[in-house]
């Protein structure tokens, strides 16, 4: 049995589409999936802004606190919560990135929305999350999301999915990425996107770039 953690800010859709396939290959592998945080909006932050742990409210970071209060309970916990998080905001646009939308989302989990004021309350939960974001970017480099750990020491970032493999073709994936770690000095590999890639990409993330409520630092977004 192999753990693998992996590294996933909930603003993320590239992040959300890794996540269901890591649960694909959870199914048919004897995979362990260890959920750990990075801020996307920590690591994009421009000089003079405030951290996201300095403002009363932060899209992805204060999402994440929720998640760490849940994850003192288990990692099932936080599995769950992930799915639906990523379920309500990329599938169907619903803005969980407000403090009343990730109500929303333990509500739909059958937990009580009051959870979240509970964990913005305890400043030991933005501890947790600086933790995890410090520890990647300190000892891997760690500069986005997904970014996958693995029981020796190594990282790679990604794999960034479009469509996520299921079944067979997941395991496959999964197989091609293990392949990578046998060869330690082979630091990227990337397909570049041409103008019908952007455009597919850009019909695939509709909901998401619709529901969100600001500009990434990316042009274009996806």
């Amino acid at each position: 049995m192999e753990t693998v953690a992996c590294y996933f800010d909930p603003m993320c859709p590239w992040a959300y589409r890794t996540s269901l396939w890591l649960r694909e290959v959870r199914e048919h592998t004897n995979t362990v999936i260890d959920w750990r945080f990075f801020s996307l909006e920590e690591v994009n932050r421009t000089d003079g802004k405030k951290h996201p742990w300095e403002r009363p409210w932060s899209y992805g970071w204060s999402q994440m606190r929720v998640a760490a209060w849940l994850r003192r309970e288990g990692q099932d916990l936080v599995d769950r919560w992930y799915a639906a998080c990523g379920a309500a905001f990329f599938e169907r646009g619903e803005q969980t990135f407000t403090s009343d939308g990730a109500g929303a989302v333990l509500a739909s989990i059958g937990l009580s929305p009051s959870i979240v004021s509970s964990a913005i309350d305890d400043p030991t939960t933005s501890d947790e999350v600086r933790a995890d974001h410090d520890h990647l970017v300190r000892e891997h480099g760690g500069h986005g999301v997904p970014t996958l750990v693995f029981e020796d020491g190594q990282a790679l970032y990604g794999p960034a999915v479009l469509e996520p493999p299921r079944g067979p073709a997941a395991v496959r994936l999964w197989e091609l990425v293990q392949g990578w770690r046998e060869f330690p000095d082979l630091y990227e590999l990337r397909r570049p996107k041409t103008g019908s890639d952007l455009a597919r990409i850009g019909s695939a993330f509709s909901t998401y770039l619709e529901a969100r409520a600001w500009r990434t630092i990316e042009t274009p977004a996806p």
